[in-house]
């Protein structure tokens, strides 16, 4: 485990999130070492980054900044004339807008990381999708990290 982590102080710009990743990817993958293309959650299959980003969103439920976003989306929604009357209906469109765009941004961050993760040799990636299974990501196909075995015994030896 400190090699792994050394490693990420080494290679990553943000070596605390990308431990949180590569541990989350370690979760979905189970016993045989590769996560996705989708995680089934409560009977729901989920994209293993959608799955990634959701599960990183609580760490930003304080942060000023989704605190302001907040407020732009029921401002926004208010202008739209698209916010419910109903004080919990309308806090629930606001939590699923906000949620949405976090998603699309957390995507952008996850993809980050992983690619930070691959450089550092602990995760390969591969997409897998239709008709073929691929290198590049596109024509509908979804990510699919594997861990390398290194990086499996690391993390199965710690937790």
């Amino acid at each position: 485990m400190p090699s792994v982590i050394e490693r990420l102080a080494t290679l990553s710009s943000r070596p605390r999130y990308a431990f949180m990743v590569l541990n989350l990817i370690a979760r979905a993958a189970g016993e045989s070492g590769e996560a996705g293309p989708y995680v089934v959650e409560e009977g729901k299959a989920v994209r293993l980054r959608d799955w990634l980003c959701d599960a990183l969103s609580p760490m930003a439920q304080r942060d000023p900044r989704r605190i302001a976003l907040m407020g732009r989306v029921r401002g926004e929604l208010e202008e739209q004339g698209a916010l419910p009357r109903d004080a919990k209906s309308a806090a629930d469109a606001v939590e699923l807008a906000v949620r949405l765009r976090v998603r699309a941004s957390g995507r952008c961050n996850v993809s980050r990381a992983v690619s930070e993760l691959v450089r550092a040799g602990l995760i390969r990636r591969h997409y897998q999708g239709w008709r073929v299974d691929h290198q590049n990501r596109g024509a509908q196909r979804e990510a699919v990290y594997t861990l390398t075995p290194e990086a499996l015994r690391s993390l199965r030896n710690c937790c």
